[in-house]
């Protein structure tokens, strides 16, 4: 879990917007199913792409303001930042290729 990290309406802008590096966030939420595919492909993509990109876990029932300004209408949605914006998103679990290909293509 070194790449991973637990963001919450209280520290999501210094963890996220103000990161120095881009930042997977998964939005997500331990009664949703497809969430739980989710977490096992989080953890090889930190493997992974540790060294460039961090990722942070939001729980939408703990964090109920930053997922109303994210918009977030469904989980799991994965939105990729950089510089303090999002830079590409997804929503649903889909599988590991898919989830590489969207970070890959997007770092």
């Amino acid at each position: 879990m070194s790449n991973m990290i637990e963001v919450t309406d209280v520290n999501f802008e210094q963890a996220v917007v103000q990161s120095d590096r881009p930042v997977l966030v998964d939005f997500w939420a331990p009664w949703c199913g497809p969430c739980k595919t989710v977490a096992p492909m989080l953890e090889a993509i930190a493997d992974e792409f540790g060294d460039e990109l961090t990722i942070a876990k939001v729980n939408v029932d703990d964090s109920p303001d930053v997922t109303a300004k994210m918009r977030i209408r469904g989980i799991p949605t994965l939105a990729l930042f950089q510089d303090g914006g999002v830079i590409a998103q997804k929503t649903g679990a889909g599988s590991l290729s898919e989830l590489r290909t969207f970070v890959k293509g997007n770092l």
